[in-house]
């Protein structure tokens, strides 16, 4: 009985000496498909985290290696590192929460019905309202604001487009602004009939109704920030690129990262200005484990949809307009110079091929004796062919596949031949090397699996065209996975601390309900996110 006791007793001893020697971690995830988006797009099994940070990975025997507070056993579920939407409009997904949706209307008519059940239920002074769309009406030209004032007589009503581009307005709202038929504002049109405003306003006057509106309350803010935050995580997004925001919710959003009320990761691309530029000069670049700012926002041109985008010769459905140039080209100049001095991103807005064009001189001039600038054209939508090679790797173009799938039904009626040069993915990938992916939401919807089927079926939801929009310029799916991930954390200067899952970086990854690099690709836009990690730390089960 002694010797039995004494082997028992030297069991537990070494047992326990293994135990403690061992390193803790603060979770293990094991049996699971990891696609890790490392340089060899290796495929690993498991891993442990500890701190927010990934210790180790696809190492056998993990549970035993490592003492560990929690363990998942995913049972051959897949694992993606946490989604980077690189080009999205994150603090007005949630002011959209809290206004009429007008998506999906089919006339101006259903527009006024929805106003009218919202008025119903809302007892306001003010009704906002965005998502409107003309092209999905039956009748495609934009309306006059005769409803508006016959319904809302006594209220202030602003529509804005699906693209942020234009506003439908009542009569009550133009006077408050200002705003008759006389009205100039640089960038952007007064639409008239009958030499009167019709209420729509096209990109420049836009400014002028936004500075009467009521501000927003402290806690109107927070809880946009917070019901965004609430949407992106359902959809597997760890990072947000915000294309636009002032350094008023730039300061609200740090407060809330630091109270640890806010959890999602933040680029910021503040909205330009010469007020902001001196601001950030003497600032620099403000970077906390969360929050990014290291780059502007910069407005070249309007959307396609509503004809402001800057084309080098007239659009095919209006052939006296070639669009609406936003910033001034000597503003442009001036803005480069100066944030390239500044060691800042220039992120620009650029729809149509003349901006684009534009651009891609100014930023080659600008960055001839810079090393590692990674600035940016947003949207790169349409690009003359001759000047595809004039991207590099220091002109990075930041695209969103779902454009090409929602526009592809008129594109063609605006740009007749030019389509070939538009939505060209893979054009832009051979001279790049790299693209970063987005949605634009709330422009498109908020789902990054409707983006990786658009990237590479270029088909929308219901499976048109047939054979695909331009197949020339699909992506792969590991390239649209990368550009989702670590090519956006690459664009963020960030690819050193995410985008892919690999030792000593941030332990950001996604499950999903399939395996969207191997299912049947029409299933894809059917995927589902089941759990999502920042940090380590679970931010979201279904």
């Amino acid at each position: 009985m002694k010797s039995i006791n004494s082997k028992l007793f030297f069991l537990i001893a070494v047992f326990l000496i293994i135990s403690f020697g061992k390193n803790e971690v603060d979770l293990i995830v094991i049996n699971a498909k990891i696609y890790t988006v490392d340089d060899e797009f290796s495929i690993a099994k498991s891993m442990a985290i500890k701190n927010g940070e990934i210790i180790d990975i696809d190492s056998d025997n993990l549970d035993l290696k490592y003492n560990y507070k929690k363990i998942i056993d995913l049972d051959g579920q897949t694992i993606i590192p946490g989604i980077i939407d690189s080009h999205c409009h994150f603090y007005n997904l949630g002011l959209d929460q809290q206004v009429v949706d007008l998506r999906e209307t089919k006339s101006f008519d259903e527009i006024i019905q929805r106003l009218k059940n919202y008025e119903l239920n809302n007892d306001t002074d003010v009704i906002m309202g965005r998502g409107w769309d003309q092209n999905d009406w039956d009748k495609k030209s934009f309306p006059v604001n005769t409803k508006l004032n016959e319904e809302f007589k006594n209220k202030l009503v602003v529509l804005e487009r699906i693209d942020g581009h234009a506003y439908i307005v009542n009569d009550n709202v133009l006077k408050l602004s200002g705003i008759d038929k006389n009205t100039l504002v640089r960038g952007g049109l007064v639409l008239l009939k009958d030499n009167k405003p019709t209420g729509v306003l096209i990109d420049g006057p836009m400014s002028l109704v936004d500075q009467v509106l009521p501000e927003k309350t402290l806690n109107e803010k927070i809880n946009a920030l917070k019901q965004a935050e609430e949407i992106c995580f359902s959809y597997g997004l760890t990072t947000v690129d915000d294309a636009g925001l002032s350094t008023n919710i730039t300061s609200i959003i740090d407060s809330l990262h630091k109270s640890n009320d806010l959890k999602i990761k933040i680029y910021a691309m503040i909205s330009v200005s010469r007020k902001n530029i001196e601001k950030f000069k003497k600032e620099g670049i403000y970077k906390s484990k969360k929050l990014n700012i290291r780059s502007f926002k910069v407005y070249g041109d309007g959307a396609l949809g509503s004809r402001g985008a800057v084309l080098k010769n007239p659009y095919c459905d209006d052939p006296h307009n070639y669009g609406i140039l936003r910033t001034s080209a000597n503003d442009l100049k001036y803005y480069a110079k100066e944030i390239a001095e500044m060691g800042f991103q220039m992120n620009t807005h650029a729809i149509g091929d003349s901006t684009v064009s534009v651009l891609l001189n100014e930023y080659n001039k600008v960055l001839s004796k810079i090393d590692d600038p990674r600035w940016r054209i947003e949207h790169s939508q349409i690009v003359d062919v001759s000047e595809f090679q004039l991207y590099n790797d220091k002109i990075l173009p930041s695209i969103q596949p779902t454009h090409a799938t929602s526009d592809m039904y008129w594109a063609y009626d605006r740009l007749g031949s030019r389509i070939k040069g538009a939505y060209a993915f893979k054009d832009l990938l051979k001279s790049s090397n790299r693209v970063a992916l987005g949605t634009d939401f709330p422009v498109e919807k908020v789902n990054p699996f409707h983006t990786f089927y658009s990237s590479v079926e270029r088909k929308d939801l219901k499976g048109y065209p047939e054979n695909g929009f331009q197949m020339e310029n699909s992506l792969s799916r590991e390239e649209t996975l990368k550009g989702m991930t670590i090519w956006g954390a690459y664009f963020n200067f960030e690819e050193h601390e995410k985008g892919s899952l690999e030792v000593g970086k941030s332990a950001d990854f996604v499950v999903l309900n399939q395996n969207i690099m191997e299912v049947e690709a029409d299933l894809i836009p059917n995927t589902e996110v089941i759990q999502t990690y920042i940090d380590g730390e679970l931010v979201y089960s279904k």
